[in-house]
């Protein structure tokens, strides 16, 4: 097994080296400012190195890594947010991260890094006339990227001719646990490969992926799973969760449509919605045939975890020892990335890389 690099720029809590590690691939680095998701990721990964401010990291002086993911600032470009794009302060930085890139490429003549994953909101496909994703691929493609005939860009797409090779994917994260539900939570997903032909087969083709971590820490019960059944069968109440979709229920409230406001309330079956850096989403508790004896609570900071797929207990204590404090956890979790998505590309690589890459000389861009 080759000793297979990663680096990881906008860290958080150290999510993609987290899926890197499960599938034999070995953090090197991390940049990341935040105090408490630094010390989070420092009790996880004791031996990788933190650049700090990505704003001051030379990309042609720290060590080259054959895989560089980043999920730059998200708050431009996501639906809730101001919508100025990448122009916006915080989601500029994305020019940064692809500079570290440039210059890793050019001190290493261009062997480094063979492989670049971006992740941001839905949001990123329409800020700024669509014309902000459309400076994403460009950038990555090394040419200028023409719109799709539709005006309207694709859940998943690919941009092929010279080098990189380059596709694109919204993902979902409720869709890639099996038998547990994660949160809801929609991202885009762009693999580049500098090196050859293999962004496609990274992204696009399913394969299965590794198991989740246990639903409950040393000492506790997992979870049950599969389908419920009725109180009578169990013996016991059978608790009733209804998830608020917050977001819809204040656009409701606010345009006074009460058929709208009702429904943003949830049903039983519906996935949780996308936990958020800046609020921590309420639901509806009650136990079954019992409505008036239930509740309106907020996540815990562990059911918080669970719903983004990390082992219990991931954010609860920094480098120190010292636990981190709810409000900390409840912004990293929101600001993180769901676990089961990136552990499903490193397989693809890892084939890949173990095959040597595609290479091929097409002269004519490919937009699909």
């Amino acid at each position: 097994m080759p000793d297979i690099k990663l680096g990881s720029l906008f860290d958080g809590i150290g999510v993609f080296p987290l899926a890197a590690s499960r599938c034999g691939i070995r953090p090197v680095w991390a940049s990341e400012i935040e105090k408490a998701p630094i010390s989070i990721t420092k009790r996880h990964f004791p031996d990788m190195a933190h650049l700090g401010d990505i704003t001051k990291v030379d990309g042609g002086k720290i060590p080259p890594v054959h895989i560089i993911t980043f999920g730059s600032p998200c708050q431009n470009l996501s639906l809730i947010g101001n919508r100025s794009g990448l122009a916006g302060a915080k989601s500029s930085l994305f020019y940064q991260a692809f500079r570290i890139i440039q210059e890793m490429r050019d001190a290493t003549d261009n062997l480094y890094p063979a492989i670049a994953v971006w992740e941001n909101v839905m949001g990123a496909f329409s800020t700024n006339d669509r014309m902000d994703f459309r400076a994403v691929l460009s950038a990555f493609s090394d040419t200028e990227v023409p719109m799709p005939p539709s005006g309207r860009w694709g859940n998943a797409g690919m941009v092929r001719g010279g080098t990189p090779d380059v596709c694109w994917r919204l993902m979902d994260a409720q869709y890639w646990a099996g038998t547990r539900r994660l949160a809801r939570r929609q991202r885009i997903f762009v693999v580049a490969d500098f090196g050859g032909r293999r962004a496609a087969d990274i992204l696009f083709k399913p394969r299965p992926v590794l198991p989740l971590p246990p639903p409950c820490g040393e000492g506790g019960r997992a979870a049950a799973e599969g389908d419920r059944t009725a109180s009578f069968e169990t013996g016991r109440q059978i608790p009733v969760i209804h998830p608020f979709q917050c977001f819809r229920m204040r656009g409701a409230a606010k345009r006074q449509e009460e058929t709208a406001f009702r429904n943003s309330f949830g049903l039983p079956t519906d996935p949780f919605p996308t936990l958020l850096a800046s609020d921590v989403t309420p639901f509806a508790f009650w136990y079954e045939g019992d409505p008036e004896g239930g509740c309106i609570r907020f996540l815990t900071e562990t059911e918080s975890e669970r719903l983004m797929g990390l082992p219990e207990g991931w954010t609860k204590y920094g480098a120190d020892g010292v636990e981190i404090r709810p409000l900390q956890r409840y912004k990293a979790l929101g600001n993180a990335i769901a676990l089961l998505v990136p552990i499903t590309l490193w397989p693809g690589f890892m084939r890949c890389w173990l095959t040597g890459p595609e290479r091929r000389n097409e002269p004519c861009l490919k937009l699909i």
